[in-house]
């Protein structure tokens, strides 16, 4: 039951226990007395003989005076005791007081008359018996009697027998008494302990109750809950505890929230992605580019060989797990419990991946894993091992064939004029070839660090293209190439463009298409007014019908030393491999953008496109 199991219950069942008890050793110890008291009241019948004895002679010496009898039962009655006479006839001489609460007793209430013919014959005999209904109403008690022979002034004769009784109780009433005391004390025990019993619920169990009440809503999240302080006692004590620890507790949630909430922004403005995993391999926290990720390798189809992982496990792509690429770094990690990073390389992005073990006590309970994106580092980073092997290759041929042709002088190998000169000119073309590398290497270096000086004014399209074709159609057509031009009706003006660097551009351009462009075939000029971002621009197209570019090296056109055709050499056309990636900063410069569309077999087209006006940055 309920109330077996509240404080208020078990103290009032302690209590009662506690009075019962009591209730019990006293009722023991009394019973004890009363049981040996009860020969006292042969000891009292014994005194009372002797008063008996002392109070008859007295009687015999004065005679018949009423008054001694008076003033004998004015003694007695202060201990509830009286006395009266009665002749040889059985008649009473002498009454008790009337003022006695035993009053109106006579000889027959306590002796036969066979009894006190005994008397009559010198006996002093007691006796004990209830009173008769008269005296039993008023009384209700007991008396101890003694019946003593009176004899006359001469001591000689029996002249009646002198009565004296005094008021006694029995060890049976005394006990139904005791009794009927405990069974009142024992109720009004009982009734008192259940009322301090409420007494408690509402000065003890009512403050735990509301300590209770407010511990549960700190437990679910209500931490400013606080209990009234209603005593000063140790409940009040312990009240004023819980609410300084819910004070406590709400500062600490609230710096751990603090810091919850600084480690989230963080997360979510790494532009790193931060995920951690459990030893399972199930993500459990993440911040935004983390998530992102993790979900778009999962649902990346890779390999047969590759669709488990090291331990069998099937990736899920509906939920946030581990993905392929990061399995075989993870179990490295979970095994040997110590940080790992590696490169993971997902379609044409490379990634930097750092695992760190998660500890729980003394076992690895997970991995944080930030991934970086490197794929812009990891091309530059080869951009730059292939710039200098490629610089390398460049200046190491002309330098070689410098080096040769000038031994071949030195030593006098040339013996004719003409061969000098032919050797001469072969070294001066090595140089300007070396000339234009330097140089445009230089200008590339100056575009792409910020420090190249445009001068801007206006450029009339039409007439800068009419230039350009004239330019370059004595060198066409010794190609046996055809040049043509196409151009608006109407005026296509550029309201800042610097034409010198234009005129590099289309130089550049014009030259790549000549040199892959075979004998009998065209190359086009075509100019234009567009829309571009919203604003007017001008384009202008150079169509080759040359060899094409494979589809494979379009995204690569642009980049410096880049060669589409491997078997081609530098030497072979005069390139220095870094034309178009000078196209391409140029048109940038100017605000614009350059773009290819190539077909193998099927001939290039570049289209540079360049604002009308440029916008001041």
């Amino acid at each position: 039951m309920f109330i077996f199991r509240s404080v208020v219950g078990k103290l009032w069942l302690t209590i009662i226990g506690l009075v019962a008890v009591v209730l019990v050793a006293l009722s023991l110890f009394l019973g004890q007395y009363i049981e040996t008291s009860f020969p006292k009241s042969q000891e009292q019948t014994e005194n009372l003989r002797k008063l008996g004895a002392k109070v008859t002679s007295g009687i015999s010496i004065n005679g018949e005076d009423d008054r001694y009898i008076q003033l004998v039962n004015d003694l007695l009655s202060a201990q509830e005791a009286s006395v009266f006479i009665i002749d040889t006839n059985f008649q009473q001489i002498s009454s008790p007081l009337d003022n006695l609460s035993m009053g109106d007793l006579h000889y027959d209430d306590f002796f036969t008359k066979q009894t006190l013919s005994h008397v009559f014959a010198g006996e002093t005999i007691d006796n004990q018996v209830l009173g008769k209904s008269g005296a039993k109403q008023r009384t209700n008690n007991l008396y101890s009697a003694v019946a003593v022979p009176l004899r006359d002034t001469a001591q000689q004769n029996i002249i009646g027998a002198t009565i004296l009784y005094q008021s006694t109780q029995s060890v049976e009433a005394t006990q139904a008494f005791v009794k009927r005391l405990f069974g009142y004390v024992a109720i009004i025990g009982f009734l008192i302990t259940t009322f301090f019993a409420f007494f408690l619920s509402s000065r003890i169990t009512q403050p735990l109750l509301r300590l209770k009440k407010a511990a549960d809503l700190i437990s679910h999240g209500e931490y400013g809950t606080r209990v009234p302080i209603t005593s000063s006692d140790e409940i009040g004590e312990l009240g004023r505890t819980f609410n300084r620890m819910g004070e406590e507790l709400s500062e600490t949630i609230k710096a751990l929230n603090h810091e919850k909430e600084h480690l989230a922004s963080v997360l979510r403005s790494m532009t790193d992605a931060v995920v951690t995993f459990d030893a399972e391999g199930h993500g459990i926290l993440t911040n935004p580019q983390g998530d992102k990720i993790i979900r778009e390798w999962n649902q990346i189809h890779w390999d047969a060989e590759e669709s488990h992982s090291s331990d069998g496990r099937k990736t899920d792509v509906n939920k946030l797990t581990i993905p392929e690429p990061m399995q075989m770094l993870f179990d490295q990690v979970i095994s040997g419990a110590k940080q790992m990073s590696s490169k993971v390389h997902v379609h044409n992005e490379v990634w930097s991946v750092v695992m760190a073990p998660l500890y729980s006590r003394d076992a690895v309970r997970g991995v944080v894993a930030v991934l970086r994106d490197v794929t812009e580092e990891f091309r530059l980073d080869k951009l730059r091992k292939d710039f200098v092997a490629n610089v390398s290759h460049e200046l190491r041929t002309p330098l070689s064939m410098l080096q040769g042709y000038s031994e071949a002088l030195l030593d006098g190998i040339a013996a004719t004029p003409d061969e000098r000169q032919e050797l001469a000119q072969v070294i001066h073309d090595e140089s300007l070839r070396m000339g234009r590398l330097v140089r445009d290497l230089l200008d590339l270096a100056r575009m792409e660090t910020g420090n190249l000086q445009l001068h801007f004014r206006q450029v009339d399209l039409i007439s800068f293209v009419k230039r350009m074709h004239r330019k370059f159609a004595v060198l066409s057509k010794e190609q046996g190439i055809a040049m043509t031009y196409e151009l608006p009706d109407r005026a296509l003006i550029l309201q800042q463009a610097d034409e010198d660097r234009l005129e590099q551009v289309m130089t550049n351009l014009l030259d790549n298409a000549i040199r892959h462009t075979p004998p009998n075939e065209a190359i086009r000029i075509r100019a234009d007014r567009i829309t571009f971002k919203g604003k007017d621009a001008a384009i202008i197209e150079v169509i080759d019908s040359g060899h094409g570019i494979p589809s494979a090296d379009l995204p690569y056109v642009f980049e410096r030393f880049y060669k589409a055709d491997k078997a081609r050499t530098r030497a072979a056309t005069g390139g220095t491999g870094l034309g178009l990636s000078i196209v391409r900063n140029l048109v940038e410069a100017h605000q614009g953008t350059v773009q290819v569309k190539s077909k193998e077999g099927h001939g290039t087209t570049f289209s540079v496109i360049v604002p009308v006006k440029i916008t001041p940055s």
